[in-house]
């Protein structure tokens, strides 16, 4: 199995949907016909995204808006006290029915931003020329194990001192009653409720023993509640309404995602109707039976593979549907990878938007990700997208901690409380604070990058000799210095 693509070059003077300015985005794309999950894995550590089957890395030096490939370590995530206004508030919604009011509180989403390459394939690359015989590499051609560059040792910043408050004399006036009780902080009063019903619960469903834990001293108040536990908190036995979180193979398609296309699709306008304001004969005409929604985010150049080492549901894109009394709510666009979960995009209906959709999908992939980890040990991350910290708006995929940002000159990955210092003071930056560290996957030797040609793979260095008329080797060389030398040694990128 081959990764096959087709580089489009440098694409800029387009506006950017994160600052405004009609012509500040510069990114380097290219169309994939066909990509393992492996490959892509490398891509996206690299700094690429797909969107569809167009796989892009922005240049991060150049463009308005610098955007940093961010993921966070799944299994050390622990839910902010925003995170658990969420939670508890969905459980609300699911156990009474009631839906705040007022605006929302969640965080923006970067899917209008999002970008999604010439509207139609411009690739001149046949289905018969992907879907026919390859000649295998010549002898010159050695195999190489894609070694991942060694990961610096995560270092974990120290929480700042708690210092207290000095207190002041208070004016002249009015103080205090004495005969009254001091006024308590409401944490505390909340904690001493908690911990009151945690004794009560003990004392119904325990039988006292001589080795257990005294009312006055119980082991399980003091551990903070993980986010299974929010997950699966509902009050009621009998909660008003059911939520079911479904996972569907969006490529191949799997029959469940064939039934529920058109639902989807349909949600898919609502969304764009409300939250990104377009007119209601929009889609257009080559959009009418959702060929637009399908290339933007069901199409995907991702193989779907099965590994004794993986996932049960296997590596690949997917759908994560969500699904309230038998009604499609919102959807998450997927990719399941060796090393991650990499969320592409979520759509949501407008009528639910003050439930903070896209926090609340973003904890349940978080959940979900610790599920397959169970499965897959090495799958332990989950890749947000991007961040860019000199949009404020955007900032928000910093609150899932820990995370780390990826280096754009280096390419290895630094805690995310080293990087916002540096981010303050320059938008674009480099992040490694090693001055002397390279970037381990560098290209090293052009010739080795293989091509496809004549549906025959071959070094660069060979097709060069059979190659007529002008050399593109300045062209192969900027495709190859972006990928890096492992996949420079595993893609073919199609020549014509």
């Amino acid at each position: 199995m081959h990764t096959i693509v087709d580089a489009k070059g440098v694409r800029s003077g387009y506006r950017c949907g994160y600052c405004g300015i009609s012509h500040g985005k510069i990114s380097y794309g290219m169309w994939s016909h066909t990509m393992t999950v492996q490959d892509y894995q490398d891509l996206i550590d690299r700094g690429w995204r797909r969107s569809g089957k167009y796989v892009y890395k922005p240049i991060m030096n150049k463009t308005c808006c610098p955007q940093y490939t961010i993921r966070c370590h799944v299994l050390k995530f622990q839910p902010s006290k925003s995170h658990k206004k969420n939670l508890k508030k969905m459980n609300k919604f699911l156990s009474v029915g009631e839906i705040p009011e007022g605006q929302c509180d969640g965080e923006p989403m970067d899917s209008a931003c999002q970008e999604r390459g010439p509207e139609q394939d411009p690739s001149q690359l046949s289905a018969s020329e992907v879907e026919g015989p390859i000649i295998a590499p010549t002898p010159e051609k050695e195999a190489e194990t894609n070694s991942a560059a060694p990961e610096p040792p995560r270092q974990e910043s120290a929480p700042p001192a708690n210092a207290k408050a000095s207190h002041s004399t208070p004016a002249p006036g009015v103080g205090a009653d004495p005969n009254r009780p001091l006024c308590r902080k409401a944490k505390d009063l909340r904690k001493e409720r908690r911990l009151q019903k945690e004794q009560r619960r003990q004392q119904e469903v325990e039988v006292p023993t001589p080795s257990a834990p005294t009312p006055t001293t119980p082991t399980t108040s003091n551990q903070p509640k993980s986010l299974e536990d929010f997950l699966s908190d509902t009050s009621p036995d009998s909660p008003l309404h059911r939520l079911e979180v479904r996972l569907v193979r969006s490529n191949p398609p799997s029959s469940e995602f064939k039934s529920s296309f058109d639902a989807s699709y349909q949600l898919y306008k609502l969304y764009q109707m409300a939250v990104h304001k377009d007119p209601p004969d929009k889609p257009t005409e080559s959009q009418v039976r959702g060929q637009g929604y399908r290339r933007f985010l069901c199409d995907s150049p991702l193989e779907a593979e099965m590994s004794a080492e993986g996932p049960e549901v296997g590596y690949g894109s997917f759908h994560q549907q969500y699904w309230l009394d038998g009604r499609l709510i919102a959807v998450g666009v997927i990719d399941i990878l060796p090393s991650c979960v990499s969320s592409v995009y979520l759509y949501y209906h407008p009528d639910f938007s003050n439930l903070s959709l896209g926090v609340y999908s973003a904890l349940r992939e978080i959940a979900f990700i610790r599920q397959l980890q169970k499965q897959s040990p090495k799958l332990c991350h989950y890749y947000l997208g991007f961040y860019i910290h000199s949009c404020p708006k955007m900032r928000y995929k910093g609150q899932y901690l820990p995370s780390d940002l990826l280096c754009p000159e280096t390419f290895t990955w630094v805690p995310i409380e080293q990087c916002v210092p540096r981010l303050d003071a320059s938008a674009y930056a480099r992040l490694t604070q090693d001055g002397q560290a390279v970037d381990a996957r560098a290209l090293r030797e052009l010739g080795r990058a293989l091509v496809l040609y004549r549906r025959t793979v071959m070094p660069y260095a060979a097709y060069a000799r059979k190659r007529k008329g002008s050399s593109d080797e300045q062209e192969v060389e900027q495709y190859a210095q972006l990928i890096g030398q492992p996949c420079a040694e595993r893609i073919l990128l199609y020549r014509a």
